[in-house]
């Protein structure tokens, strides 16, 4: 019998460190190649860490919620034991840490899960979405009572609110220092304030704008309906379906998270009578936190800031995108403003080349700095996940079609808001957008992603009253900001660039010169 330990591998690109945030396994366990040990958090992600030995396991080295350095061993396996796994691959003869463990991952081949393909991969996944499998430990009698509602198909819909009410308040408040919902996801932003329609159309148009929001979220009618009664975007639930499909248990879940958020802002507020030093909650930075607060105080300290912004009327814009919806070409594929000001900034970059450039300190080893222009557009989308800020990026964007774009940029939110977001995709921007209208915001000033030297925020888009040809009319009505590195980009280029995005905003048909 050979008693192996496994220590923290570097996971992606110069990690140092990372917290153990759960066990999957405990001492005595059987455990085969590949079977999840643990999950990690980093700077980056939260990451499943798989075995690269079979056999049973002796000794956890760290507890849960203890954060060590990488090479640090963290359980010890015993290998040749009576009732071992049967392995999937053969075990390496190497101490873990000489093996080589995050190699090249296969390319995914599902698009609705983006579960890895291939064969036996001692190598690492990252979680599909932390809340929700932290959110099962709960009382047995909660979860029964989900699992009563996914099976009760049949059942009314009140019914299923009063489980949802038991269980909300049978379960306990969970703390959270993260938003639930992830915003990356391109939605239309429509006001309030429409005009009153007939019924038969009224009906339609809101059986669209629904199919347009659950649009490639896999979900069974019932359970649409059931989210509609509850006034959950499916978009926004993490699906746990074998087919990666939203099922009942998951509103279920998600709308008992909602209530107990709910809940907890009526008992925020600690007791008056205990001093204030009692009331102060202290939360570790750490993680992705911690990797972006670094990020953010070193590009506002190191990178003079100038931003500017500009009204445009987007009416047109809206008209397209609505075009583009019943578009056979485009049919099954959500569509946005977003899509449109991402294609506006690619074609506004390729007029103004230095908003899409790198400032370089130091580049020739003799102190003397650089601009590097890059000939190419690896775009930015800033998105609020349940993990904390992150930017994933679409590389090569300036070489897809419309249709490519969309495409990809509904992978991009949907990898965001479920957590799997790999380091890689993250790397390499050239270029950032922020859209902060999906929050009803309407603009702000924006802090330029580190490695870039420019930033757009994209507001909501409302009606207001407009002059146009001499007359007051309601048109739809955004607001853009974009922050710049003062030293790559002048107030000149700065502006240059705002005008011509604004431009095609305002007529998309520009973008088919």
């Amino acid at each position: 019998m050979t008693v192996k330990k496994f220590n923290l591998p570097d996971v992606g690109e110069g990690l140092t460190e990372a917290e153990v945030v759960a066990w999957k396994v405990k001492p005595g366990d059987v455990v085969a190649i590949n079977d999840v040990l643990c999950e990690i958090e980093t700077a980056k992600s939260l990451v499943e860490l798989p075995s690269p030995f079979a056999g049973t396991v002796t000794e956890l080295l760290v507890d849960e919620g203890i954060t060590v350095e990488v090479g640090t061993a963290i359980i010890a396996v015993a290998e040749g034991q009576d009732g071992e796994a049967p392995a999937t691959a053969p075990a390496p003869d190497v101490p873990a840490v000489e093996m080589p463990l995050y190699g090249k991952l296969p390319a995914d081949d599902d698009s609705d899960d983006n579960r890895p393909a291939g064969g036996p991969l001692v190598g690492s996944g990252p979680k599909a979405d932390a809340v929700k499998r932290r959110a099962r430990k709960r009382p047995a009698g909660a979860v029964v009572e989900a699992a009563a509602v996914a099976e009760n198909a049949e059942g009314t819909v009140q019914d299923h609110q009063a489980v949802l009410e038991a269980k909300a308040a049978e379960a306990p408040v969970p703390h959270r220092t993260t938003p639930a919902r992830a915003v990356v996801e391109p939605v239309t932003q429509v006001p309030d304030g429409q005009a009153p329609q007939p019924a038969a159309s009224r009906g339609a148009a809101i059986s669209d704008t629904i199919s347009g929001l659950v649009n490639k979220v896999l979900a069974k009618p019932p359970v649409r309906k059931f989210a509609r009664d509850l006034g959950i975007d499916l978009a926004d639930v993490v699906a746990t379906g074998q087919r990666g499909e939203v099922t009942r248990e998951d509103l279920v879940s998600y709308q008992a998270q909602r209530d107990a958020e709910h809940d907890q802002a009526d008992s925020f507020w600690g007791a008056s009578k205990k001093p204030q030093d009692q009331r102060v909650e202290r939360l570790p930075v750490k993680g992705v936190r911690k990797a972006t607060a670094k990020a953010m105080v070193e590009s506002a300290f190191s990178a003079p800031h100038v931003s500017i912004f500009v009204d445009v009327d987007a009416s047109r814009t809206m008209e397209f995108v609505k075009r583009l919806k019943v578009s056979r070409d485009f049919e099954g594929i959500k569509v946005s403003p977003l899509l449109i000001l991402a294609k506006a900034v690619i074609w506004a970059a390729a007029r103004n080349p230095s908003v899409n450039a790198t400032w370089v300190d130091n580049a020739d080893g003799n102190g003397n700095a650089e601009i590097q222009v890059k000939h190419f557009m690896n775009l930015g989308i800033a998105a609020a996940t349940p993990r904390g800020l992150m930017v994933p990026n679409i590389k090569d964007a300036q070489d897809l079609s419309l249709k490519e774009l969309a495409l990809a940029l509904n992978e991009l939110a949907t990898k965001a808001r479920a957590g799997k977001t790999q380091p890689a995709e993250m790397q390499g921007g050239s270029l950032t957008i922020t859209n902060i209208g999906a929050l009803g915001i309407d603009t702000g000033t924006p802090i330029i992603n580190p490695g870039e030297v420019a930033i757009i925020a994209f507001g909501t888009i409302k009606q207001k009253p407009w002059v146009l040809d001499g007359e007051v009319i309601p048109r739809w009505i955004t607001t853009l900001g974009g922050s710049f590195d003062h030293r790559v980009v002048d107030g000149d280029l700065s502006a240059r660039f705002m005008a011509d995005v604004a431009a095609i905003l305002e007529e998309p048909a520009l973008l088919l010169d």
